[in-house]
């Protein structure tokens, strides 16, 4: 199904859009974009404000799903990019950022944002999300496509969280790159 095909099949199946949209309770456009499944699997969506829809993106030629070699192509230790308990990149980790994404040449990025066990995981969590946000931006400020930013705090670390060393293991942003 091309982008323009599926744009007009959800324009349809929206019931009552029209409607709506020309007594002013519903504004928006429907935004057809591909979403990359953690297998690497590519899927036509779109949400139009109301309810989304996927399809799976299948070969035509030999009606196989459509999936990106996915790999992780960079790790940095968030000791390098963040200040102790931060969210914002320091210059020199932002630099680094940039650079990588300008030059790595993926289809589309997947990034994890990781910390330590010292604080409580519900902090973590939150702390990992920040951080994984932050590049994700980095990469859209240069142009590149993220199809995932996801922050797993400390659920799920390289090494026990049994000394410095292995707790600085554990601080990390991962980059996947769909191929």
């Amino acid at each position: 199904m091309t982008t323009a095909a599926l744009v007009a099949a959800l324009s349809v199946s929206v019931p009552g859009m029209a409607a709506a949209q020309s007594t002013g309770e519903i504004t928006g456009t429907v935004e057809p974009t591909i979403w990359i499944d953690p297998d690497g699997c590519m899927h036509w969506v779109a949400d139009g404000g109301v309810e989304g829809y996927g399809v799976g993106r299948v070969d035509p030629q030999n009606g196989m799903p459509v999936c990106m070699e996915m790999n992780t192509c960079a790790v940095r230790n968030t000791d390098t990019l963040f200040a102790t308990d931060s969210h914002h990149l320091t210059h020199s980790g932002r630099a680094h950022l940039e650079q990588f994404f300008r030059s790595a040449g993926a289809f589309a990025y997947a990034i994890y944002g990781h910390t330590d066990s010292r604080a409580s995981d519900e902090y973590n969590i939150r702390l990992s999300q920040r951080r994984a946000a932050s590049v994700a931006a980095v990469a859209r400020s240069v142009g590149a496509r993220v199809a995932r930013e996801i922050g797993y705090g400390e659920r799920r670390p390289r090494v026990p969280n049994s000394s410095a060393a292995n707790m600085q293991q554990n601080r990390r942003v991962e980059i996947v790159c769909y191929r």
